[in-house]
């Protein structure tokens, strides 16, 4: 017997434990029986589930799967593949394969270079595309769009913008790509890790109603992490497709680009009320918001001019905005000379020269050191000075009314009176409207625009966006007369009918000096408007087509008792007779007498003996009482008896003709009898059975092709 102060389990040649040992050892048996415990439990849970699976489980699997087979093969004929409903979803096939995919390609195909472009022959122009007004869809959007839509709006918009944006890179092989900002829908609103993203007090009652109750949900449900996942959504759309367009750019061009740091007032904010750790945030996922470029020996520079717009708010003298505008307005001061240092390094470039500064390796003394003669990039009057470009996202000032021109889709140009040839002004319904509200203003204010305008120099062309829609307009001579474009959004979702986007064409030959060549074309930059499908034309095809489906489904349900047309739906599966008088027999040729061949079901006879024999009898009883005469008496087949085959009225017999018991017969005719030769005559469809045909025809077909055309659809989906 064990020690009280024991285990019980230890060796009898081994010393007492002392109490700190049978402590352990109490805790370790503890944890021990615990163990066994949940093993024990978890292998009685697999042995039932193993005896479960060994029994019923594997007799129903083991049904399901025979019945399964057996619908397979019943389908995999070719009268079934080859019928109407099939022949029908491919029709869809097709269409759907037109509308996803295939439109796409068409359009951007329309757009190729060379057919709009008109250089010199032999030139080599560097190809650029402007992008708008992306504007990912995210919970800012529709706030109030139930769960199954909201999700739904994203994934087909998402889907547009991939498609279009593939074949840009596919077909057309830009050399460089700009984005002009509105690259999230509701960016600003989004908190980072760390900042105050609350509404300034000065700013309360701002918002519209029906934001303003979301800002509490959206605050705790979408922070830092939420932005993240819109960042990789936004570069699984256009950076990950960015290499279909090719490794190399084209002929005599330096390289490939894309640059999407031009900020929206989506992304920001606008004016005063600009999220400043948004814009933090956007600096360092994007790149600099204010930056010169030069790309095919034009000057490109990038103005956030929703931050520059706090610097002409009418709060300016209520509130320190100088952390918003102060950014922009120090990259205006200086861009002339950034201008002209990134134009000489391009140069150089060109020239095979170092595109970089060089200074003397040697020591001074700080205090006598000269700093007045120091190596520089910018050589003032000296330096090559590119045509310019001027991006913004919002759109220069111009006179309320200004017409936008022909291509703008919301409305078309006025109609000049007879004997004009001017475009009607103002014509208010083309132009874009001269207005501003929370967080958004159409156009910059006029000091803004002059500002940017002489600030930069040289300005040829501006492009914006946020409008959505196109406008095209040449300034006034205090904006130094630049013909500006508002690109179109290229989302399907911004209230436009049809997308696009901006094709541009640069081609300025230079010499070593960064001049223009003799010679060279006087424009140095030819554009293009691109039209992408419209996608509610597209659902409008499958409406269309979805309707006249159903109606020919419909028409040919009913032609096919009419016609005696090969039913689609299968007849279904023939189970054991339980009933112990047949409905019909199978007759062959040359019968001359016989019998009935009668077997009981097993389970009728086992489940029900009496109230089957019962009934049998009385039924037969009528039978015979009914046909007199004409009565065959329910005996077995005498063959069988002797061990032969069934004979020539044996049930189960598949040859021959059927023929039915018409049961009415022996109540409508009191003789047994008519002229159709009483109740023996061919078995024929009443019209119960043909309404239930067609029915059952109208729903097998148009089931059929409504799943199929369904998953196709959800396949294309799934691909993007």
């Amino acid at each position: 017997m064990a020690p009280p102060y024991s285990n019980g389990y230890g060796y009898s040649s081994s010393p007492l434990p002392t109490p700190s040992y049978d402590y352990n050892n109490r805790s370790n048996g503890d944890f021990q029986s615990i163990c066994d415990d949940i093993f024990s439990s978890a292998r009685s849970m697999l042995d039932r589930l193993a005896g479960y699976a060994n029994g019923r489980r594997r007799q129903t699997a083991w049904s399901l799967a025979r019945k399964g087979i057996q619908q397979a093969r019943r389908n995999m004929t070719r009268r079934r593949l080859l019928s109407f409903p099939h022949l029908l979803v491919a029709l869809w096939v097709l269409v759907m394969l037109w509308g996803e995919r295939w439109v796409f390609a068409s359009r951007v195909r329309s757009c190729d270079w060379d057919h709009w472009e008109d250089w010199p022959a032999g030139a080599t122009p560097h190809r650029l595309i402007f992008v708008a007004d992306p504007q990912i869809i995210d919970p800012h959007s529709y706030p109030g769009r139930p769960w199954p839509l909201n999700p739904l709006t994203v994934v087909i918009t998402d889907n547009y913008m991939r498609r279009a944006y593939k074949q840009l890179q596919k077909v057309l092989h830009p050399d460089t790509v700009f984005f002009l900002g509105d690259l999230f829908d509701g960016g600003r609103e989004w908190k980072t890790r760390q900042g105050n993203f609350d509404d300034p007090a000065w700013a309360k009652g701002n918002r519209p109603a029906d934001e303003e109750k979301y800002i509490a949900e959206w605050h705790r449900k979408y922070g830092e992490e939420f932005w993240l996942q819109e960042y990789a959504r936004f570069g699984n759309i256009f950076y990950d497709n960015w290499y279909l367009g090719g490794v190399d750019p084209g002929p005599g061009q330096r390289g490939r680009k894309l640059i999407s740091s031009l900020p929206g007032n989506h992304d920001l904010g606008f004016g005063a009320e600009v999220k400043v750790p948004a814009r933090h945030r956007f600096n360092a996922y994007f790149g600099e918001t204010n930056r010169v470029d030069v790309v095919g020996n034009h000057t490109f520079v990038s103005v956030d001019t929703v931050s520059l717009s706090a610097g002409t708010s009418s709060m300016r003298d209520r509130v320190d905005l100088e952390p918003i505008y102060g950014p922009a307005q120090e990259f205006l001061k200086s861009v002339k000379a950034t201008k002209r240092r990134a134009a000489e390094k391009e140069v150089l470039f060109w020239k095979g020269a170092v595109d970089d500064l060089a200074f003397d390796h040697k020591v001074e003394n700080l205090s006598t050191a000269d700093f007045s003669d120091l190596p520089t990039m910018d050589l003032k009057e000296n330096a090559p000075d590119f045509p310019t470009i001027l991006l913004t996202h919002v759109p220069l000032y111009r006179d309320p009314g200004t017409p936008c021109g022909p291509l703008r889709e919301h409305w078309p140009p006025a109609k000049p009176p007879k004997g004009q040839t001017t475009p009607v002004i103002p014509d208010p319904r083309n132009a874009i409207s001269i207005s501003h509200g929370y967080q958004y203003q159409n156009v910059l204010s006029p000091e803004d625009s002059v500002r940017l305008i002489k600030s930069i120099g040289n300005v040829i062309h501006a492009f914006s966006g946020d409008d959505h829609d196109y406008c095209e307009l040449v300034h006034t001579p205090d904006q130094e007369s630049v013909r500006e474009i508002t690109v179109k959004s290229i989302s399907m979702a911004m209230g436009v009918p049809t997308p696009g986007f901006q094709m541009v064409s640069l081609y300025n030959p230079i010499d070593e000096r960064g001049n223009p060549l003799p010679g060279s074309p006087k424009v140095t930059l030819q554009t293009h408007l691109c039209l992408l499908p419209q996608q509610l034309s597209t659902f409008m095809t499958y409406a269309v087509l979805g309707v006249l489906s159903v109606i020919i489904l419909i028409a040919r349900a009913f032609l096919v008792p009419v016609l005696n047309l090969e039913p689609f739906a299968l007849d279904p599966v023939q189970h054991a007779v339980s009933a112990v008088l047949p409905i019909f027999k199978a007759k062959a040729e040359g019968d001359e007498g016989g019998g009935y061949d009668v077997k009981p079901s097993g389970t009728s006879s086992s489940k029900f003996p009496s109230a089957r024999v019962s009934a049998a009898r009385t039924r037969g009883q009528s039978l015979s009482n009914g046909l007199g005469p004409h009565a065959r008496a329910l005996s077995p087949n005498p063959s069988r008896a002797k061990g032969g085959s069934p004979g020539k009225w044996g049930w189960g017999q598949n040859r021959g003709p059927r023929i039915e018991i018409r049961r009415d017969a022996y109540y409508d005719n009191n003789n047994g009898s008519d002229r159709d030769g009483g109740p023996w005559r061919p078995a024929s469809r009443s019209r119960r059975g043909t309404l239930g045909l067609v029915g059952r025809e109208m729903w097998t077909t148009c089931w059929r092709v409504a799943w199929m055309v369904l998953l196709f659809f959800a396949y294309l989906t799934y691909k993007g």
